[in-house]
Order: C-alpha cells, then structure tokens, then sequence
C-alpha cells in the first residue's frame, strides 16, 4: 500500500511540475466599457488558451455576458523568460481578433495585441489564482 501511495504522489508531482507557469485564472483590464472579466489558462494540445470565465462591470458585480465560456486566447506558444506569442486574442468589446502576445512576471501579464499594423495595449492581467 505504502508503495501505490508513494508511486500516485511522484505522478502527481511530476504533472504539477509540467504545469506551465501562465496556467491560472486572470483578471483582464476594464474594457473600453469599463468591463473586466476573468479568464482561465491553460493548455490546448502544445499551445496556451484561455476561456472567458466571468464577466463583472465596472464596480466590479458579476454580470451575465453572452461572452463566457468563449475562448479568447488561443494558439499562443511558450518561449524562454515568460514571453508567449504567435498566438491569438479576441477582443468582445471591439469583436475584434488581434495576433497576440503575451508577456509574464510573477502574478502579471502584459498583454498587446495587433491587426493590419494597429496595435493594441490589451494591459496588464493580474493573477486571480
């Protein structure tokens, strides 16, 4: 018995190891509506994406939006000293789709994004869980 237990805690260490460091919900900057909203990352296959979660308004009350459960990240690749790019980001407020990168340290992320040569400052996300 002493052995399964030992054997299931390497297995669950050994995953929580490859666990990649941007995995977690993020709270997303105010839109140009003064909504936020929370976005969980994780993986999808050998990529990085992330889910729209929940959505608050600007005093921060969580509000229904048509936009969760949508993917709003996805495609980005994980590359050396935090830096995740050639991925993807769906902006609900302008229903715009930006190529996307994304760059983390310790519980914030900058996010910018860019379209046709236009750029966009997406912010800084911070950690949630």
């Amino acid at each position: 018995m002493k052995k399964h237990v030992l054997a299931l805690a390497m297995i669950l260490a050994a995953g929580a190891a490859g666990a990649d460091p941007v995995h977690g919900t993020w709270k997303t900057k105010p839109d140009d509506n003064g909504n936020f909203g929370h976005v969980k990352v994780t993986s999808c296959g050998a990529t990085i994406c992330g889910t729209l979660v929940k959505a608050f308004d600007g005093t921060g009350k969580e509000i229904e939006s048509p936009n969760v459960g949508k993917q709003i990240v996805w495609d980005m690749v994980a590359y050396p000293d935090g830096l995740y790019d050639d991925g993807k980001i769906w902006s609900p407020d302008r229903d715009k789709t930006y190529n996307s990168k994304m760059q983390l340290s310790g519980d914030k992320l900058t996010v910018k994004g860019c379209v046709l040569g236009i750029c966009r400052d997406g912010g800084t996300w911070t950690r949630v869980n």
